[in-house]
Parts: C-alpha cells; structure tokens; sequence
C-alpha cells in the first residue's frame, strides 16, 4: 500500500512536467501579445524645489523614486536574489526544478506549501496581472516571464524588480524604502540593511521593522545564512552582518501644510499653461523649480493664524496672502486661506472686489500715462452726481481740489471718479487689460473698485508689481521650470512682459504710494525701509459702520505682496470690525519677520525726482517804488518777504486804465526791477506766489501805486 501512495504522486509530477514542457513549447510561440510594455515604466514621485535645490515636499501616487541597478551596491541586489530566487542567473524565466519540487511537495502535503516563482515570474505577476489565482492567470505569468527573459537582459530584469517591490508604509521601490527606513539613498546600504529590506516583500506586515522587528531581524539573519552558502559573503562578513542590529532610522514624514496652497496654484499652473493633469505631475517623475521663498512663505503662514490682525464680528475671518519676486515676477509666498486645506479653495485666486485699491492701477496710473495729469495735478473733490451716480468720501470731507498725490493719500473717492470720468472708461479698462485683468463693467464705480465680479488678490499683487518693475507687467508664475528624470527640461516659465506705464510715470506712483503709507491711510504698524502701497475697503451694506472686505497692497524694492480679509460670505451676522489697518499692520509684519528690511527704492538711470510739495504762504513785505535812472528815466523795483520754499515762484501784475496783465514771473528772489518805467502812468503792481506743480496761484499782495522816487 505505501509503495502505491508513493508511485501515484510519482506520475502526477511526472506528468506534470511532460505538460509544462509541451505549455513551453507553445509559448515559444505566443510572442508579445499579453506584454503591455508601457506598465514596465514605473510611476515615480515628483519633487517640487525651490531655486537652490532644496526639497519643498514630493506627489506621488505611489511612495517610488526608481533608480539604475548601478545605484544598488551588488550585496544589497544578491541578497533579494539569495532569498527570492537562488538560481535566477541560471534559468530562462521559469524554473523547473523549483517548480518540479513546488509541485511534489504541495501534492505530498495536500495543499500549496512552497513557492515555485521565479523574480521575472514575480515582476511578470506584479506588473501586469491581478492576484487572482487561477490557472489562466499562472499561464500568462509564465508566457510574460520566458518573453521578458527574451527581450531583457538579467540585471535590467533584476533592476525593474527591485524599484516595483512593495515595501510596507506605501513604500514602493528600494530607493524609496532606504530612504525611508535608513534616511538614506539605495547607494549608501550596508548588506546588513539590505537583507532588512530584502526580509519585507515576502510580507510587508509581518515583517515590517518598525511593527515587529524581532520577526524581521530572524528573516533577515536567515537571508545572510544563504548568502553565505550561495557565495555572496564570506563566514566572515555573514557573522559580522548578523552582529549588526537593524538600525531602522526611519525619515521624518514631511508635515508641510504651510505650503498646500502654494503647491495647488502650482498644479492648477501647470494644468492651465503645460497641459500637464494632476496625475502626469504624480506618476511622471519631474522636478519642478518654483520660485518660492520658503522662509517668507512659512512666516506669511505662521501671521496668517494669528486672529490679533482679523477682527470679526462673530467666527474667524478668513483671509490671503501673496507676495511676488520684483525681479523675476515668480510668487515667493502664497497662503490661500488661514485653514486651508489641499485641493480646497484657495483665496489667492478667488475674486472679491478691490475697492480703494483700485484706484492706483485703474486710475491714477493710466491717467498720468496718457499725459493729461501729473502727479500735483489738481483733481476735483465735491460731491457731485454723474448721471444719478453719486460717490461720496469715506471720511464725509470735501476740500473743493486736491492734488493727485493727496487725493491718493487721503483715498478720496470723489477725485478718483472725476479723474476716471477725464480719462475715460475705455481707456482705463484697456491698461487693467494688459495687466491681466479684463473688467467687463462699464461704470464710473471702477475707479472705486465697485466691480460686478470682482478681482483676486494674485491679480492685484500682479498690477502693483508693474509699478514695482518700472512700468512693465509680468504675469506672476508659481513654476519655473519641469525637468523629467533624465534632468531634461521640459517646459520653463514662458511669460511675456508688456510695457504699461513709462518708467517715469512708474517712478512717480511709487513715490506717491510711498506717501500713502507715511503719511495717508496706510501708516498703522511699523516698518524699517522703503514700502510704497495702497489700503481698500469695501463696506457692508446690511450693518452700519461693517466692513466686508478690507485690503492692502504695496511693494519694497525686492518684493509686492497683496492681502485680503473678510468672511466667505458676509451677512449681519458675519463681516469686518475694522478696517484697511489690519492687513497693513498684517504686511508690515510678514516682511518684518521675514527680514525682507531696510530696503531703499533706487531712482532709475536718466528719471526725473518726483520732488516733495511746495509748499504756498500769503504774500506779505510787498513794497513798490520808483527809482531816478540817468537822463530822465526811471526803473521800478519791487520787493517782498521771501518764503520759506524756495521754489516758490513769483508772479509780477500790473494794472493799467482797469486791465490786470502778467508782465513777468521770478523765482529764488524777493525782488524785482523793470528797468523803464513811467512815473506818470496810473500803473499800479501786485505780486502773488505760484505753485508750478499745481499751477496754482496762492495768496498774494494787494495792488499798489508805487512811491515816487522811492526814499
């Protein structure tokens, strides 16, 4: 009875084997057609750097950075050979003896016991098919493997294998595996740590070092036991290997939620402008260079949380925050909400309506590029009404006319509607439109920022690094360059730069925007250096006094930053306690603690100084007189108290027979002489001080008759 129960296993695996050699055969014959040779590229994490070089964070669909057989020291590669497949230099894709003695064995057993599979069986299984166990699925793993050893050389086989291994703690790859249980690249393994790893596939789980590290040092010594008796180490070297403790220096995961806003408007950029998806950017291997400053956006993180700079009346106000490079027009900072979260709403692009903010990009610029003012031009300030549109100033003060530069430091409404109702809509809406902004209303409330759609805040810092840039807008980019794993480029920032204002003009708003924040709405908070900028509000109709969106943007000579506040959706129960001082106070620290300080705006080569205001007082000391000359003539000299600023210039009257002439103009001097002059005429003279920057006339002296012969 015993010698029958033993022959009868006999031909089963006999003839098994007769069947497995005719099934080879007739693989010989089946080719390609199961092989998709796309899935041997491996899906392989991007990483986003910074212009140094240095790591911001990684995507990935799968945790995998794969890298070249060389990469792998070769008694790190023999140790998944030594315990995987001792006899893979040997076979053709299958191996027969150790399917042979698989099979007899899970037939004396009565069930499966031992493993038959070959590593190119194991990739064969990994990559192209599903785990289901069926006899159809064990023949194609066996028709891929023999094609697979036919097309690829071994160590290409073994080099697939190991960088599509999965390692436990969605880690694919043994460069992503040394990387994350030694904090270390593949290259750098000792063997010891390689048969750590090697220990894993089998069952990621059951022997994970950092879950159950006994298990794994057991399986671990066991697979440098065979290298020992496979010759891949000397006694030596296995007794030494097996001395070693695991040594598991595990890599801090990266928790960096203070740069999810920047990396999703890098993303979105890379969909809109590269036709680069989402999913390209997690399986395709790419760095991807990006202008950010990570100390400026961990900081611009850090304020945002802070609830001192958010008043509100019930809840958290939200808010962003974005900061551009003056010199290459790439966002060094972006923060897309207080709470954000990845893939969520991001402020930074969302539109709100600008308010006063406006006033500098809509009007005032493009007023004084199309040469009909300056900036001590004289703008009107009363209430008025345009067609049943009646602006009105914030404060309720009305100074009859102001100059350009106080009309922007006071934010006067009034002066801003009047200037654009000069200028003309059209006009204005062709300069937002070459700064990225295409306005389809058609009002005079542009000049407020009263917009049916609003802007965003990356499209106002945009507009106001056009004055930062000399009067030239660059589009704000967030990536740099793509280069893929071969360190190609692939696609680098593209955007075009277009001249809006003249570098003189340019100048002249930045000097203006400078006041604004000395001495007009935007001097809360401290700052040490050069900050030019303009505060908006918008205000909230259903509460009295409530704010619904309150703004601030400006500029250093390195860096344009713009932040908003305000609540998603303002109602009465939910809006603004206070005002445009809060995102000043807000930007003055950011730059503050980001050391961006003590910087000083540098005129440029062959501009014109935008010279301080002159300032006018009354006429007082005026004298008149004739003085004998030779032969019977006479001169007459005038003479007054000179003022204070020199620059003030003089204007010389005369009234002869009821009719008021200019006769003349002097400036740096309290006198005057006309060398010929007729005592006997009724003439009577008048001097009165004159601003040449607003044309003004100020208060000057009465007229008078001069004395005869003077004293």
């Amino acid at each position: 009875m015993k010698k029958k129960k033993i022959i009868i296993p006999l031909v089963i695996a006999g003839s098994t084997i007769v069947l497995s050699f005719i099934g080879y055969l007739t693989i010989l014959f089946l080719g390609h057609y199961v092989i998709d040779e796309k899935k041997l590229v491996f899906h392989a994490s991007s990483k986003i750097i910074d212009q140094n070089g240095k790591e911001l964070t990684s995507m990935y669909s799968e945790n995998r950075d794969p890298v070249s057989l060389k990469e792998v020291p070769d008694k790190v590669a023999k140790a998944f050979v030594a315990v995987e497949d001792k006899r893979f230099y040997e076979h053709h894709g299958i191996d027969a003896q150790s399917i042979s003695r698989a099979v007899y064995r899970d037939i004396l057993a009565g069930g499966k016991v031992e493993g038959g599979s070959t590593i190119t069986q194991q990739l064969a299984k990994n990559i192209f098919l599903t785990n289901d166990k069926t006899f159809l699925r064990k023949t194609k793993e066996v028709i891929i493997a023999i094609n697979l050893e036919r097309d690829y050389s071994k160590d290409k086989l073994l080099e697939m294998y190991l960088n599509q291994l999965y390692f436990g703690h969605g880690v694919y790859g043994i460069q992503a595996a040394a990387n994350y249980y030694f904090s270390k690249d593949v290259k750098d393994l000792t063997v010891s740590e390689g048969a750590t790893l090697a220990a894993m596939p089998k069952a990621p789980s059951t022997y994970s070092p950092v879950l159950h590290p006994d298990r794994n040092k057991q399986r671990r010594d066991t697979i440098l036991n065979l290298m020992n008796e496979q010759g891949y180490l000397s006694s030596t070297e296995t007794v030494e290997a097996k001395g070693r403790t695991l040594g598991i220096h595990l890599k801090k995961k990266s928790e960096t939620p203070w740069v999810d806003s920047y990396v999703d408007l890098m993303i979105k950029e890379a969909e809109s402008q590269y036709s680069i998806s989402h999913e390209q950017l997690l399986q395709g291997g790419y760095t991807i260079t990006v202008p950010i400053d990570m100390n400026l956006q961990k900081v611009a993180y850090d304020a945002m949380k802070n609830n001192r700079y958010f008043p509100g009346k019930s809840g958290s106000p939200e808010g962003s925050a974005v900061f551009i490079d003056n010199a290459s027009g790439g966002v060094k900072a972006a923060i897309g909400g207080r709470e954000y979260q990845a893939r969520g709403y991001n402020r930074v692009t969302a539109v709100r309506q600008p308010g006063s903010v406006f006033k500098p990009i809509a009007v005032y610029g493009p007023a004084m590029q199309e040469k009909k003012f300056r900036p001590y031009s004289l703008l009107e300030d009363k209430e008025k009404s345009y067609d049943g549109y009646s602006p009105k100033n914030y404060d309720g003060q009305y100074e009859g006319r102001v100059t350009m530069v106080e009309a922007l430091m006071k934010s006067k409404n009034t002066s801003a509607v009047w200037t654009l109702s000069q200028l003309g809509i059209d006009t204005s809406k062709s300069y937002l439109e070459k700064m990225g902004m295409d306005i389809s209303d058609k009002g005079l409330a542009i000049a407020l920022g009263g917009l049916e759609k609003g802007v965003s805040p990356l499209q106002i810092a945009g507009a106001f690094h056009t004055f930062a840039n000399e009067g030239v807008y660059k589009k704000p980019f967030f990536i740099q360059k793509i280069t893929n794993d071969d360190g190609e480029t692939v696609e680098k920032n593209r955007n075009k730069e277009e001249r809006v204002f003249s570098v003189q003009n340019a100048w002249n708003m930045t000097r203006m925007l400078q006041q604004v924040v000395k001495g007009g709405t935007a001097q809360s908070g401290s700052y040490a250096g050069d900050l030019a900028g303009k505060t908006g509000t918008t205000t909230y109709s259903g509460v009295k006094g409530a704010t619904k969106d309150a703004w601030f943007a400006g500029y250093t000579p390195s860096t344009t930053g713009a932040i908003w506040m305000g609540y998603d959706k303002t109602d009465n129960s939910h809006y603004l306690t206070g005002g445009s001082q809060y995102p000043v106070q807000l930007m003055k620290d950011i730059l503050t603690t980001a050391q961006i300080t003590n910087e000083t705006f540098q005129k440029p080569e062959g501009i014109k100084e935008l010279q301080s205001p002159i300032h006018l007082e009354g006429l007082s000391g005026f004298e008149a007189r004739y003085a004998f000359k030779i032969k019977g003539l006479f001169t007459l000299e005038l003479s007054w108290d000179e003022q204070e600023d020199k620059r003030v210039e003089y204007r010389i009257y005369e009234k002869r027979n009821g009719s008021e002439t200019l006769i003349d103009s002097v400036t740096g001097t309290n006198s005057y002489t006309m060398p010929y002059a007729n005592v006997f005429s009724d003439a009577q003279y008048k001097v009165v001080p004159y601003n040449t920057q607003t044309q003004e006339e100020g208060e000057g002296s009465a007229y008078i008759k001069p004395e005869a012969f003077g004293r």
